[in-house]
């Protein structure tokens, strides 16, 4: 028997396991999976069995699909409140959100133009404070960051989005990351080599930056845990 809730829709057991896939890969590496990696990791034949399922779930209004984009999965807020609610309740493992219970709102900074040699929460980076539910967030973010360009957009990440960023110096690779370099702040994918530090675009018309061992204008500020547009918090 599949537990539910009535806030939340009926799900299958392989729907069930796709959105703990989804929810988990989100935690892990700040974006969503892709269709091939649903497969591989579910043992699906090819993609298209993937697409099916994720079109399912888009149809019960579990999550929102954006055309063209490999990761363009997105988690509904609506679905992750169910999913709050349920854990909340203490129904079934499979809405076991890694955020912390808390019925408290967070109040989040929105940093904007960050100057260098500054913290990135200096009182003079933040625009105006969000306070917005917590459930929103695969783990508690630390400040809103208004992404810029859409150097990030293949996987679901567009101009215009707020990044909930997680405030941290250490990064595992492929997470996505909020980085300093001078003046600028970047969002990228991150990854450790021998030859140094590569933030990489998910867009192919951008390149893949790479950090030397000794460039001392380089800070990581801290790694993604969530997406939410603009509009969400009007």
């Amino acid at each position: 028997m599949e537990p539910h809730t009535d806030d939340s829709p009926r799900l299958t057991a392989r729907q069930q396991q796709i959105l703990e896939l989804i929810q988990s890969t989100i935690a892990r590496t700040g974006s969503p999976p892709t269709r091939a990696e649903i497969a591989a990791e579910l043992g699906f034949r090819s993609p298209n069995a993937a697409e099916e399922h994720l079109q399912a779930l888009a149809r019960k209004g579990v999550i929102e699909l954006l055309g063209g984009i490999s990761r363009g999965i997105r988690l509904k807020s609506e679905t992750l409140q169910a999913l709050h609610t349920s854990r909340i309740k203490g129904i079934g493992k499979q809405f076991d959100l890694p955020l912390g219970v808390s019925s408290e709102m967070l109040a989040l900074p929105l940093v904007g133009r960050v100057a260098a040699g500054y913290p990135i929460l200096a009182q003079e980076h933040i625009d105006q404070v969000y306070n917005v539910e917590p459930y929103m967030f695969s783990r508690r973010p630390d400040f809103l960051l208004k992404v810029r360009g859409m150097s990030m957009r293949d996987a679901g990440i567009m101009d215009g989005d707020l990044l909930a960023v997680q405030k941290t110096t250490e990064a595992k690779n492929g997470q996505i990351v909020v980085a300093r370099l001078g003046d600028d702040v970047t969002v990228k994918r991150y990854r450790r080599t021998k030859a140094g530090i590569e933030l990489a675009p998910e867009n192919p018309d951008f390149d893949t930056i790479h950090i030397q061992s000794d460039e001392i204008d380089f800070a990581l500020e801290g790694v993604a845990v969530g997406l939410i547009r603009n509009t969400m918090l009007m």
